[in-house]
C-alpha cells in the first residue's frame, strides 16, 4: 500500500483515447499497454520504461457528454471506510460509494466541501 494521504494515481478521462495516446506518446515518450476491464473495454496504462505512470479511460459511458476530457486524481488512504466517515463529518460528499477493482484496491469517488471531485482509494497490498 502507498503512503496515506499521498496522491497515488492519475487518469485521463477522454472521448478520444487514440488521440490522447498519440499526443502523450509523442510529447512525453509514454508507451501504452491495455488492461481488459470487467464488462468489456480496456483500460490503457501509460508507462515510462516499466513504470506505470497514469491511466487513460474512455469517458463516454462514465460521465455526461457535457463533461469535457480531464485528468482525475486518486489519493491513497489508510482505511477507506473510516476516512469516508471523516470526509462526511467534515463537509465532504461521497459521489460514488466504495467499489473494488480486483488486484488494484478499493475506491470511492468523493468531493471536498468546495465541490472538487477526486478519488480516494486503499491500494491492494
Amino acid at each position: 500500500m502507498g503512503p496515506h494521504g499521498k496522491f497515488y494515481w492519475n487518469e485521463l478521462l477522454t472521448d478520444d483515447v487514440e488521440k490522447a495516446k498519440a499526443f502523450y506518446g509523442a510529447a512525453l515518450g509514454w508507451r501504452f499497454e491495455e488492461m481488459p476491464m470487467a464488462g468489456g473495454g480496456a483500460y490503457v496504462i501509460a508507462l515510462i520504461g516499466d513504470e506505470a505512470v497514469a491511466g487513460i479511460l474512455d469517458k463516454t459511458d462514465l460521465v455526461p457528454p457535457t463533461v469535457p476530457p480531464h485528468w482525475f486524481s486518486y489519493i491513497n488512504v489508510d482505511d477507506l471506510d473510516a476516512r469516508l466517515k471523516l470526509l462526511e463529518a467534515n463537509g465532504g460528499r461521497i459521489l460514488r460509494p466504495p467499489f473494488e477493482v480486483e488486484g488494484i484496491g478499493c475506491f470511492a469517488i468523493v468531493a471536498d466541501p468546495t465541490g472538487a471531485p477526486m478519488g480516494w482509494m486503499t491500494a491492494a497490498e
